[in-house]
């Protein structure tokens, strides 16, 4: 069984058990949260698509920020060099159960 399930703008194959890193959530660790747009699931041969009334329940296991990205600029003969850096703010989510 799994879902495609839309989190924080993106959409996410998940499936039970599953632990997948996330744009950052509301909440602290431990709680659970629950996702209402669930545009398609497949459970044993069925599928089901569009508004499927299913919701998915994960749990917030830790909250960590993602690899760093730099962002360099440069022109050449010039002198000009501008550096800046960036990391993603992210949330690890383990989903519970599809229903």
């Amino acid at each position: 069984m799994f879902a495609i399930v839309q989190i924080a703008g993106k959409q996410f194959k998940v499936t039970p058990g599953q632990s997948l890193l996330v744009n950052r959530l509301q909440g602290e660790v431990g709680d659970t949260v629950v996702f209402e747009d669930v545009p398609l699931v497949v459970d044993d041969q069925t599928l089901q698509s569009g508004n499927t009334g299913k919701k998915v329940k994960a749990s917030i296991q830790y909250h960590t920020l993602g690899k760093k990205v730099i962002a360099f600029k440069m022109k050449r003969r010039k002198g000009f060099r501008k550096k800046k850096g960036f990391r993603a703010a992210l949330t690890c989510i383990k989903i519970e159960d599809i229903s």
